[in-house]
């Protein structure tokens, strides 16, 4: 298989030398300015330890990571002098705000951002977020999946690597805690309408089709059912794939890696369970630069070691007959230039 020129060099530099995606998320906005702002005491979360954090989480995780997520609103400007020219670099597409109905969650783009600017600063790949529920209602569903066809025209159309990750939510008036119950079959009907081709999606940022905390040890007797759920969104995806954390702590998100490179992942995107109990420490930055300068390092190290012993290589994907795609120079060069 054959892969557009931009879209091949920029999945190869997402990645380590040997094709996996160790990568790290620091574009969060919500998660950041509740705390943030609960622990100043304010209504909104001071701009300057947002971009702080953002900052000192980017400084210290970066080197160790194949590709850094961050956002554009507070992240870019005052984290890219902190990241290494050999990481790749994913910029958020979503607005962190949702049109929230009476019927379900709408998403946007960030407003005045486009895939064309996210090229533009040099991002190697757009990450867009879409809350997904199979069973919201028609028109819901009908504008969460215009808005992913859209961005995914849009990184086609600057030859960028479109990544799609999916979050199930509670519906208005649904017990968040009825997810649980539901996770495994509400997440592999979620991505099923997106295995179209017709999305353009070159890598899928999936959640767990299962437990996010309490994780069973992989090898025990408990795990085959969870297992199974892997192995059957892993079967299901046209494309490479990677883990997000989900707000699980570091020890369940590992034993959650486990399951899913059984089952093909390539990687990790992940961010708190790598990083938030150094976050724990805000607003004390001697404290936080301390914590991830060493048990957040630890818990990187110890995801890279097992990506690197048990992940299946991006280009290994059934979709690329298990070889580096070559370069698709058709159209891309002046007539004559393959030959």
């Amino acid at each position: 298989m054959k892969m557009s020129p931009g879209k091949l060099w920029r999945s190869r530099r997402l990645a380590d030398k040997d094709g996996f995606w160790k990568m790290v998320a620091i574009d969060q906005r919500t998660p950041l300015f509740v705390p943030i702002a609960e622990k100043r005491g304010t209504k909104e979360p001071p701009r300057e330890d947002v971009v702080e954090v953002k900052r000192l989480i980017t400084k210290h995780l970066s080197p160790k990571a194949s590709a850094l997520l961050i956002d554009p609103l507070y992240g870019y400007a005052n984290c890219i002098n902190e990241l290494p020219t050999e990481t790749g670099l994913i910029i958020s597409y979503e607005h962190s705000i949702t049109e929230n109905t009476s019927k379900g969650r709408k998403s946007h783009p960030i407003p005045h951002w486009s895939v064309a600017k996210t090229r533009a600063v040099g991002g190697d790949a757009c990450k867009v977020l879409a809350w997904y529920r199979p069973d919201a209602d028609p028109e819901i569903i009908a504008h969460q999946q215009a808005f992913v066809q859209k961005a995914g025209e849009e990184c086609a159309a600057n030859d960028m690597v479109m990544l799609l990750e999916l979050l199930i939510y509670p519906l208005p008036g649904e017990d968040p805690k009825a997810l649980e119950a539901k996770r495994e079959e509400l997440v592999l009907a979620s991505l099923e309408p997106f295995c179209d081709p017709k999305y353009k999606i070159d890598i899928y940022k999936v959640e767990p089709p299962g437990l996010v905390h309490n994780v069973p040890d992989p090898d025990s007797k408990d795990a085959a059912s969870l297992q199974g759920a892997y192995d059957r969104m892993g079967k299901m995806l046209p494309r490479p794939w990677v883990m997000l954390s989900a707000g699980a702590s570091a020890a369940d998100f590992e034993r959650s890696m486990n399951f899913a490179y059984r089952a093909g992942a390539s990687g990790y995107l992940a961010g708190r369970a790598v990083w938030q109990d150094a976050f724990a420490h805000f607003p004390d930055y001697e404290a936080m630069e301390k914590g991830l300068a060493e048990s957040s390092l630890v818990i990187l190290d110890r995801l890279n070691d097992l990506t690197e012993r048990k992940g299946t290589p991006w280009y290994r994907h059934s979709a690329f007959g298990g070889k580096v795609p070559e370069p698709d120079v058709q159209d891309a060069f002046p007539k004559g230039y393959a030959a």
